[in-house]
């Protein structure tokens, strides 16, 4: 479908726009490491998607944009993006060395999750032709071990690229879904001697030390959470895991949802203490290994708008400067997925702020946040290897519905301690926080869209020249919008 693409001028920054609140100011830190900032490594691919456990050959062999849109992340990093196959399904799904199917199960809708399923060796087979890493997640809720055993060999075999494996999702979910692992007493701490178990029994079946994705709930620390977990580690344990997961589901209206500081409450609240913890006493990663904007597959009115690409890139660059190495948003079943990047025939506005976070991240080693996290006005900047600032992102998270009589307003964002005369930026932008790529609504990043159906970018890319003078530059921003600086 043919798209407009508004290009948008240079900015002059001596003169502000019409209606712009007062300045808010930021200074680059011209090393990583100096002044009161918290500095966090970065993953080389900080960004990651998951896939619903029963729906991953289809993403892979039906839905053609898949392949494309991980390949354009890998083209601004260099690095394949993270994968993880799991969900809820992975809990009701049994190893049958005998299929030659992917996956067997039957649904009465083709928008519903199985109930039960199977898969084969083709499986991981398929999982093992992806040239980025791995994480698999496979059945603790059915109590059957020796068939979790038989799955977690052929991973280990067939999967070239495996990072993890995964023991269960939503643990704490298994009374409410009748899994035979929990016909007891199941709580945290009941929960922890089971994962210490399967751990140590699947990692020496296997052979592999640093080999388990430890922890995967939802529901939040420290009741459920990694700290707890590692109480009841021991030293056998410990060696087979390789990092700790959890998972998170902020939810809300799209005004909450694309609030900054929501996001930043979210995430120091949620998080901070646990992953404290983690790399407090035993030096291993923290991800959320399952996350999108609201939990069942989405939202209608609010996980496919333009305002929640605008929080995906900024969840996604808060949970990386609190030290979360990365972030895997969730797809779940195709055709039925209000929060899914991409379909076999839309794409979703969500993949345009990932997109956006991903550039921030390409070829850096540390980010900061700028900000406090308190208002709506957020800058972060990343770091190459030597600590030098490589681009710095802004966003205004005022909310803009569009349409009426009230006008959009607008924010000045003053960078200071810049080098050289100039600095060019990408604008992520949209006509109203309620814009939806798949309703044909014009969203760009630069000046660039990605086709519906195949993920191939689209337009020309627009880069707007801003002036540095005396180190400094001001930028204009309006309501919902987002800003790319080179620096």
């Amino acid at each position: 479908m043919a798209r407009k693409i508004t290009r948008l001028g240079a900015l002059c920054a001596a003169i502000a726009a019409q209606g712009a609140e007062a300045a808010v100011s930021f200074a680059i830190p011209n090393k990583a490491g100096t002044g009161a900032q918290l500095y966090a490594p970065l993953d080389p691919a900080p960004v990651g998607i998951s896939f619903e456990f029963f729906a991953f050959p289809s993403y892979f062999t039906n839905v053609t944009a898949t392949k494309q849109c991980l390949a354009n992340w890998k083209d601004l990093t260099g690095v394949w993006p993270p994968i993880r196959i799991g969900g809820t399904t992975q809990d009701r799904a049994s190893y049958d060395s005998s299929t030659s199917a992917y996956v067997v199960y039957s649904v009465a809708n083709p928008a519903d999750a199985p109930a039960t399923l199977t898969f084969g060796p083709k499986f991981m087979t398929l999982a093992g032709t992806y040239p980025g890493s791995v994480v698999v997640g496979l059945n603790r809720g059915k109590n059957n071990i020796d068939n979790t055993i038989a799955a977690a060999k052929v991973a280990v075999s067939e999967v070239t690229n495996l990072l993890a494996i995964e023991l269960g999702n939503e643990p704490e979910y298994y009374p409410k879904d009748g899994q035979p692992i929990a016909s007891g007493t199941w709580n945290p701490s009941v929960d922890a001697a089971s994962q210490v178990d399967w751990s140590i029994r699947v990692g020496s079946a296997v052979g592999k030390r640093n080999i388990i994705q430890a922890g995967n709930w939802n529901q939040p620390p420290p009741e459920w959470g990694a700290a707890q977990l590692i109480a009841s580690e021991n030293a056998t344990a410990s060696q087979y895991i390789r990092h700790y997961a959890h998972h998170n589901y902020p939810g809300g209206d799209v005004q909450k949802l694309q609030s900054h500081s929501q996001t930043s409450s979210n995430v120091r609240s949620m998080f901070a203490a646990d992953v404290a913890a983690v790399k407090q006493q035993t030096g291993k990663e923290y991800v959320l290994g399952e996350t999108n904007s609201v939990s069942g597959g989405g939202a209608a009115n609010v996980s496919p708008t333009f305002g929640a690409a605008l929080w995906t890139m900024d969840y996604a660059l808060r949970a990386a400067a609190h030290g979360i190495s990365r972030v895997y948003f969730h797809h779940g079943t195709v055709g039925n997925c209000q929060y899914c990047f991409w379909g076999r025939y839309s794409m979703g506005a969500p993949y345009y702020g990932a997109t956006a976070a991903v550039a921030l991240a390409a070829g850096a080693s540390s980010i900061a946040a700028l900000d406090a996290g308190t208002d709506g006005y957020a800058a972060y900047v990343t770091f190459d290897a030597a600590g030098a600032p490589l681009r710095a992102l802004l966003y205004n998270s005022d909310y803009y519905a569009g349409g009426g009589a009230e006008p959009r307003s607008s924010q000045q964002f003053t960078l200071t301690g810049l080098r050289g005369d100039r600095v060019r930026a990408k604008r992520l932008t949209a006509a109203s926080s309620l814009s939806r790529a798949d309703r044909g609504n014009d969203i760009s990043f630069g000046g660039q869209y990605w086709v519906n159906g195949t993920c191939v970018v689209g337009g020309e890319e627009v880069f707007e020249t801003v002036e540095v003078a005396g180190g400094r530059a001001t930028f204009d921003i309006k309501a919902a919008e987002a800003l790319l600086v080179y620096l």
